[in-house]
């Protein structure tokens, strides 16, 4: 009887820096602007971290063909879109389906962070004290920031629980504040009371986190996914092992996840000018693999003088400088000096992007 030779495991390819730049690049429509609408396109990029809230409109305008600032306020005012604290447990916008899987996957890591870091300096603070307290307070409507700062005070809290009873009531910002038109996000609603409640399980949650996450930024390693969502590598474990992923190597031999079908455009597709936002989830670290931004500029995006970082731009997929619409134009400041046909491309993107701010 013939013995049957056991199966080989093929291969894993390996993945050059170049290749998961381009590949990063195809995802968040930066080597080809989307011709998808508002929402799905926002779904496929991961959604967009908006501190201040012009870098969602930016970083729509330079992955979108034909955007338009007054379509994402009018998304926002229509709750297609949502602005809260989410991935990190800082402010995004999402789609109204994705707000609630976000928030099944986060929600737990994000109140063990808080009470981890809160007892260091300030002991136990029973900050879920507060919740029915906060959510009669919003039951008859919106309320500005310093309103509730100001309930909370009156009921004996603490200054510090301010920063964490959006992590145990869920909030959202309600428009028009956040948006281009009132940049000072200030004012909160009840999320279950702005968008309709889905009954979303932490393990669904999860699992769309991992496919979010590789959708927009992948190939990754399993910290990069948990590092973008702000959760324990394992707590991500479970549902990473539920998921059918294709699996690479990079440079350094380390294992990278994927998508079954997602774009893996060649290392020599060519990059065009792209103008990013502050904060642009692109160049934070979970993304280095990818070197969009050269470690010997991060310092100058990233550090105690700019806490909100910088607006960047990119020249043939990786930042090469920053800009500031100031006087009615975009300036630019590269980093190096730029070849004359990076420049010339760099100034038309520039043109464009100061009639958009107008």
């Amino acid at each position: 009887m013939l013995r049957q030779a056991p199966e080989t495991k093929r291969p894993e390819r390996l993945l050059t820096t170049r290749e998961l730049n381009r590949a990063l690049l195809a995802r968040q429509f930066l080597l080809e602007r989307s011709s998808l609408a508002l929402v799905p396109t926002l779904e496929r990029i991961g959604g967009l971290q908006t501190q201040y809230a012009p870098s969602g409109y930016v970083g729509l305008w330079s992955r979108m063909r034909h955007f338009r600032r007054d379509a994402l306020t009018a998304a926002l005012e229509q709750r297609r879109v949502i602005q809260g604290t989410l991935l990190r447990s800082t402010i995004h916008m999402v789609s109204a389906r994705d707000y609630w899987l976000f928030l099944a996957a986060v929600r737990m890591g994000r109140q063990e962070w808080w009470r981890r870091v809160t007892r260091k300096g300030f002991g136990d603070v029973d900050v879920e004290a507060a919740v029915p307290i906060f959510r009669e307070e919003l039951a008859a409507g919106p309320r500005r920031a310093t309103d509730l700062r100001e309930l909370l005070a009156r009921r004996g809290f603490p200054s510090i629980a301010w920063n964490g009873i959006g992590l145990w009531v869920d909030l959202i910002r309600v428009p028009p504040s956040g948006t281009w038109e009132q940049r000072k996000a200030d004012l909160y609603g009840l999320a279950d009371t702005w968008v309709r409640p889905a009954a979303v399980t932490e393990s669904a949650g999860l699992e769309h986190v991992v496919r979010r996450y590789l959708g927009a930024f992948g190939p990754a390693t399993v910290r990069e996914i948990a590092d973008w969502a702000g959760i324990p590598n394992t707590t991500l474990s479970p549902a990473i092992h539920r998921l059918s992923l294709r699996q690479f190597r990079d440079e350094k031999g380390k294992e990278l996840l994927d998508l079954q079908r997602a774009p893996l455009p060649d290392a020599a597709t060519p990059a065009p000018v792209r103008f990013l936002p502050t904060w642009d989830a692109t160049l934070l670290v979970h993304a280095r693999r990818t070197e969009i931004l050269p470690e010997q500029y991060r310092p100058l995006v990233f550090n105690t003088k700019t806490p909100h970082s910088v607006p960047t731009f990119l020249v043939d997929g990786a930042v090469a400088g920053t800009w500031r619409y100031e006087g009615g134009r975009i300036e630019v400041k590269p980093f190096e000096p730029l070849p004359k046909a990076a420049r010339r491309e760099v100034e038309d993107e520039a043109k464009r992007l100061a009639a958009f701010h107008k």
